[in-house]
């Protein structure tokens, strides 16, 4: 009943997108909340510990100076009993020690008072940002799940609803995939390019000073210092962008970008040899199965050379007329499959991708023996 209704997509389409820019809109206020939040902490996190120093330093001083003023109570009370036996200028004296000690000890004691407070204020005020960098986080992963599952999924329903089709399958591992993915990407960017470029920054104000203060040879050589920086945050750049997706992927094709990724992945990892091997009569193929065989041979190699500390890969891509065979084996560590690897997050990730393109994989491991990695992935004739 509800298909034989006219249906205005493009009305769709615009209520879709306004939703979307909505939710993302959203999603970009809290995340500067969040990032505000952040800065706030370690601001707050710096003057609690200059806090807690300045404390420690006025007990001690309390501590030394009221030894010192029931010295000088003591003293006091010794002259009081025997005035006749001390000079008036030691009388004074006593007096005057006594009471000085007194009011520098009174002085402390209320700055110590300030410090404390100031300190709890400081650690209860830290407790709240916590919870709401925390709360934020939760809030902005949740959001990107429904972007993801927006734009993944319910994008397609308007073309859909368009040709008479509602037949579709959620599946709930790949958003947690993607949303992994992204999860990754942005540690990534935090704790890399972000942290370089802030790192940058100050590195700026320093040179001005140096100029300022020592001279321009001085400033030179901060900058010198400073490309070498820069040189690095670029290329974490380019690497992140190479792993998000090769350029090369599309204009040359699966083999030459194989290649060159394997020889990347050699020259940045000393001590690791790369092998690579195509057989049979090489040839373009789909998009959708490049980017997987690139993305399951990827997710080997990083295996291989994160965890599996190994000397050798070997990487083997055999053309059949109907099918793509791909082997990959190391000589690492391995891993006992019964015990840990079977939950692993990247091979039930590679299990779901060889899944949609309805081929096989099979899984080769033992402790001190290595690992293979077999695909077979059948193809359109």
């Amino acid at each position: 009943m509800f298909l034989n209704n006219p249906i205005d997509i493009t009305a769709i389409d615009q209520i879709f997108n306004r939703m979307l820019e909505t939710i993302t809109s959203s999603k970009d206020d809290i995340f500067i909340i969040s990032e505000q939040s952040r800065r706030s902490f370690d601001e707050m996190r710096k003057e609690l510990e200059y806090i807690r120093a300045q404390l420690s330093q006025i007990i001690t001083e309390s501590d030394v100076l009221e030894r010192r003023t029931q010295l000088a109570r003591q003293r006091l009370v010794t002259v009081s009993k025997a005035f006749d036996q001390f000079s008036e200028e030691q009388i004074r004296e006593a007096y005057e020690s006594a009471n000085d000690l007194q009011v520098q000890l009174s002085i402390n004691q209320a700055t110590e008072k300030q410090l404390r407070e100031r300190r709890d204020d400081l650690e209860r005020r830290l407790r709240a940002l916590e919870e709401t960098i925390e709360r934020a986080e939760h809030i902005v992963n949740q959001v990107n799940v429904v972007i993801n599952y927006l734009t993944a999924d319910l994008k397609n329903v308007a073309p859909a609803l368009e040709n008479a089709k509602m037949k579709h399958e959620f599946s709930i591992q790949i958003i947690e995939a993607q949303e992994e993915e992204r999860k990754r990407l942005s540690r990534e960017i935090h704790d890399g390019p972000a942290q370089m470029l802030a790192n940058v920054l100050m590195r700026t104000d320093l040179i001005e000073r140096t100029y300022r203060e020592k001279g321009i040879d001085r400033a030179l050589e901060e900058i010198a210092s400073l490309k070498v920086n820069v040189r690095n945050a670029l290329h974490e750049v380019r690497r992140i962008i190479y792993d998000l997706r090769p350029m090369a992927l599309d204009d040359l094709g699966i083999v030459p970008t194989l290649r060159k990724y394997l020889s990347t992945v050699e020259e940045y990892n000393p001590g690791i040899r790369i092998n690579f091997v195509s057989n049979g009569a090489e040839r373009r193929i789909p998009s959708n199965y490049e980017v997987s065989i690139f993305r399951l041979v990827q997710e080997c190699v990083t295996n291989s050379v994160k965890h599996g500390k190994t000397h050798e890969v070997w990487v083997k891509i055999e053309w059949l007329k109907s099918a793509v065979n791909i082997v990959v084996k190391d000589n690492g560590v391995g891993f006992d499959r019964n015990i840990v690897k079977e939950k692993s997050f990247g091979l039930i990730g590679m299990r779901e991708r060889v899944d949609l393109l309805k081929g096989s994989m099979q899984v080769e491991s033992e402790p001190n023996k290595g690992t293979i990695m077999l695909f077979k992935i059948p193809l359109a004739i």
